[in-house]
């Protein structure tokens, strides 16, 4: 074999490897930079399932004075105050229940379905649907129950559009023969977009809000700081300290689960 043909084979053999070596860097920087979109994309949906809180604790008297919160623990409280009882029940379990609501939830679940009326179900009373307040309410709470927007549906046989449901298996009372199974356009009134351009949720965003140990909610001032103080009869400043902490699912579910059973909820979770 001649010299140019052995350079020939030489050359496209170094060529070969060549673009060998380039698809694996490329699939090395590629696998690198998924892995980087992976965790930022972790790290971000990890902090919108978390929402900061400081607490003024009295370390004298081992208490929670209060809390400076945000719009997004307010909400998160406000949240709470809307669940429906059968979902709060599901949350907590059944024998964690303080009363007799309990109980009333497990003979609901054992009742047999022949004692139900025939357009109601027990899972409508034992899974109730939350409404959807907004996007950036922080359901640490929900699990699965995760609020459904709102649909209505037409009947799709007679087109007649005096009647309209928000369940699609409700029969057309003008044919009597279809279903309401046709999905309707809901227009969104100027009050929506309000609701978009202010984040949604149920209070406004620009305000500092004390929440105190038995979750009573207003705003904070410098004066309404120093009053606390005054009616706790607080008398040590050095016996005070901030901590920030951080409400989770976990936490979230102790918040709502104390605040049925005492007045002192931020102690009883954060420092109890």
């Amino acid at each position: 074999m001649d010299t140019k043909r052995l350079l020939f084979i030489f050359l496209m053999e170094l060529s070969v490897q060549a673009s060998k070596d380039t698809k694996r860097l490329l699939f090395i920087s590629r696998s690198r930079f998924e892995l980087r979109q992976e965790t930022k994309m972790a790290a971000s949906s990890s902090a919108s399932s978390q929402v900061s809180l400081k607490l003024l604790i009295d370390t004298n008297a081992k208490k929670v004075l209060f809390a400076e919160g945000n719009k997004e623990f307010v909400d998160f409280l406000f949240y709470i105050l809307s669940l429906p009882i059968g979902t709060v029940i599901k949350l907590l379990t059944k024998n964690s229940m303080v009363g007799s609501l309990g109980k009333l939830y497990d003979s609901i679940e054992n009742l047999s379905d022949t004692y139900m009326q025939p357009n109601q179900s027990k899972n409508s009373v034992l899974n109730p649907k939350t409404v959807n307040f907004g996007a950036n309410v922080p359901l640490l709470i929900t699990n699965d129950n995760v609020p459904m927007a709102q649909h209505f549906y037409r009947c799709s046989n007679c087109y007649n559009e005096n009647y309209i449901s928000d369940d699609i298996a409700a029969r057309c009372p003008s044919c009597n023969s279809c279903t309401m199974n046709c999905e309707m356009a809901y227009v969104k009134g100027p009050g929506a977009v309000k609701e978009t351009a202010e984040g949604g949720g149920f209070v406004k965003g620009v305000v500092t809000y004390m929440v105190m140990d038995d979750l009573e909610v207003k705003p904070m001032s410098t004066i309404s700081s120093i009053t606390m103080l005054n009616k706790f009869n607080v008398k040590e400043v050095g016996g005070l300290q901030e901590k920030v902490v951080s409400l989770d699912m976990t936490e979230g579910l102790k918040l709502l689960k104390a605040s049925l059973q005492c007045k002192n909820v931020l102690t009883s979770v954060f420092l109890g």
